[in-house]
């Protein structure tokens, strides 16, 4: 068995894309329960899953998105945990890039040599990498095409590949309240298509744009951070 049939037959979905992650708006999962402030790990093995994730991710085999994507894509997303999402969807990422192999993750040892990587993580760079960050900010020669106070409507229907723009807000319309600049387009990143960086806005939406007349719904307002190709003039 290859490690992309390994991959597969671990996540039958690996080759269609669907988003198991986006669930805001929807009923039926219950209140959300904060947690006490400070409370990282509910098992041991949790800072070690973290250290794995960050350390290949700063390999450069895969970009912040295209690890956003292999974790919605997890078909039992609804049923893991926190790091259990962290750590499927690094396996599945593995997988892809033939970086890992089926008899390697089942007796959990290295099998054959690695393959070259762009970037290897030391663990005294650790806390620079950290402090640092990975910045999405980028220039753009392009001026906006909106201004705080205008009045947008957001792309509507489906999206086939992972995207930042809720489906919750889909169709609906709003008011921008503020422009960021030109950030990294997380749609185009995770498909490896390049950055193809865009003007970032905050728009708000009012409650009963996005929910009618539910309860709760009337006197709220909801901001999130849309791109501009995922906006219109309303």
């Amino acid at each position: 068995m290859c490690a992309l049939d390994a991959a597969q037959a671990a996540h039958p979905d690996m080759t269609a894309y669907t988003s198991h992650a986006d669930l805001g708006g929807r009923p039926g999962h219950g209140a959300v329960t904060p947690e006490p402030e400070g409370e990282l790990w509910h098992a041991p093995w949790e800072p070690r899953a973290m250290a794995l994730t960050v350390a290949m991710g700063a390999t450069g085999a895969w970009n912040i998105d295209m690890s956003r994507a292999a974790r919605e894509m997890l078909p039992d997303y609804a049923r893991l945990g926190y790091y259990e999402i962290w750590i499927h969807a690094l396996e599945r990422l593995l997988f892809e890039r033939g970086l890992l192999h089926a008899d390697e993750l089942a007796q959990g040892r290295a099998l054959r040599a690695a393959p070259p990587l762009p970037r290897t993580l030391a663990a005294a760079a650790v806390p620079a990498v950290l402090a640092r960050g990975a910045p999405t900010a980028r220039a753009l020669a392009a001026p906006p095409r909106h201004a705080v106070g205008d009045r947008v409507r957001l792309l509507a229907g489906a999206v086939p590949h992972h995207t930042r723009l809720p489906a919750y807000a889909r169709g609906r319309s709003g008011v921008v309240q503020a422009w960021h600049g030109g950030h990294v387009l997380a749609d185009s990143h995770a498909q490896g298509l390049g950055e193809q960086p865009a003007h970032l806005y905050t728009v708000a939406l009012e409650g009963r744009e996005l929910w009618g007349d539910e309860a709760g719904a009337r006197g709220l307002l909801v901001h999130i951070d849309v791109w501009e190709p995922h906006m219109e003039p309303a």
